[in-house]
């Protein structure tokens, strides 16, 4: 639990969605029930069982990055670093800030990312070089393949590069981290930074989370293993969290950039403030039964010094999966029973991996700064399974100051973020 009186409130925001480029439209977007898992358009997936997303369609980097220097380095990001640059260019602007506003060596950065996949065309010439009688060899491969991998692939797929770039962008010597685990990923990156500006080790933090997964590569991979809904025809209907018949996920686009800083701080610049952000948890649920998941909840609660009865809504990490959604609404009930409203931004968005947890937060930041809370979409029919209230359908009124996100990786990593409506 915080021992300092230093609070940490949420100045910025940047979003980068199938459905929304900025807090207004992207709010809107989910209050409308806009649904932005549709059939993929950037490569042919006719050959794969899952051939939705929620894909990010014709994002220009130039259209959000528009200095001299951050134009130079645009050859040496893949798109989804170009995301998350994008993203916090856009957080900076929407808190009016711009390089030098912060003092650089308490300025610090954390992001959420993981390998990046690779774009196609930095892999396909070297493959074609290496393939002798329909398989890689390695000789052809040392001999031939090699030198056709562009020099800079390494530093373009690399998950520290988001942070990196930004850093450069903005000129922050402050701390800087980027948090590797997968869809618990930006929920952790914002739990550090929190911590790190309670105890007065800086002022201002840059945190994001950015994933680019609908990519070929990656998306080909995902549906050998994942749990994919097979609803092709029905796409904008396909993801359905905690309804009784889901039948899986889809991946998806996205990426979000919070302004975070110390109240003092932004008081003393005039800043308009979102949210405070107020407890942080995570944990370890082996064997994904619920009983540390739920306990993760309730420290985090703690850590807020609130209890469950305080809390508006559960922002749940819900992706439509048949056991996941089960053990998430297994570990909510434990604590908040049913008389707590949950929702999940999934059907909306599909999941967007080490972006999921800021992306979908962000809706309950809005939710609690706005007064309304968008429903749940492609929820219908409760399931015993899932022993929670889901908010379906119009928006609500937001009647309680404090909402709780969770998120979760399938190995079973679980993390809650409590935040608090700015009055």
């Amino acid at each position: 639990m915080a021992t300092t009186t230093r609070r940490t409130v949420i100045s910025g925001l940047g979003v980068l969605t199938p459905i929304g480029t900025d807090p207004e439209s992207y709010r809107r977007a989910l209050a409308a029930g806009t649904s932005g898992v549709r059939a993929i358009q950037s490569f042919d997936a006719s050959s794969l069982p899952c051939r939705i997303a929620g894909e990010f369609s014709g994002f220009d980097a130039k259209k959000y990055l528009t200095e001299k220097d951050q134009r130079r380095s645009l050859k040496a990001m893949a798109r989804t670093v170009q995301m998350g640059a994008a993203a916090a260019q856009l957080a900076m602007a929407d808190a009016g800030l711009k390089k030098g506003s912060v003092t650089p060596a308490r300025f610090g950065i954390e992001f959420a990312c993981v390998m990046v996949a690779t774009d196609v065309d930095d892999v396909c010439g070297a493959s074609k070089a290496s393939c002798v009688n329909g398989s890689i060899d390695l000789q052809a491969w040392g001999s031939r393949g090699l030198e056709q991998v562009p020099p800079l692939w390494m530093l373009k797929y690399l998950p520290n590069m988001p942070a990196c770039h930004t850093s450069i962008f903005f000129d922050a010597r402050g701390p800087n981290n980027t948090i590797t685990a997968s869809d618990n990923a930006g929920l952790l990156a914002l739990g550090e930074a929190y911590r790190t500006l309670v105890r007065s080790q800086a002022d201002f933090f840059l945190v994001g989370g950015v994933e680019g997964k609908v990519n070929p590569v990656s998306f080909t991979r995902h549906n050998l293993f994942t749990s994919f809904t097979k609803r092709n025809d029905d796409p904008a209907r396909a993801i359905r969290p905690f309804d009784r018949t889901r039948d899986g996920s889809t991946l998806g686009d996205g990426a979000a950039v919070f302004c975070v800083e110390d109240w003092g701080h932004a008081k003393t610049r005039g800043a308009k403030v979102y949210a405070e952000l107020v407890g942080f948890a995570s944990g370890f649920d082996k064997g994904k039964k619920g009983p540390t998941f739920s306990d993760v909840i309730r420290r985090a609660l703690t850590d807020a010094r609130i209890q469950p009865a305080d809390v508006d809504h559960v922002n749940a990490a819900a992706r439509g999966d048949v056991a996941l959604d089960a053990w998430e609404a297994r570990a909510v009930h434990a604590v908040f029973g049913t008389d707590t409203p949950v929702f999940s931004a999934k059907g909306h968005l599909g999941n967007s991996g080490a972006a999921s947890g800021l992306v979908e937060l962000a809706a309950s930041v809005l939710a609690l700064h706005h007064g309304e809370l968008p429903g749940t979409l492609n929820f219908t029919t409760p399931d015993p399974a899932c022993p929670v209230r889901v908010h379906a359908g119009l928006p609500r009124k937001v009647t309680k100051p404090y909402a709780i996100k969770l998120s979760y990786t399938e190995m079973g990593q679980c993390t809650a973020v409590v935040v608090k409506r700015w009055d």
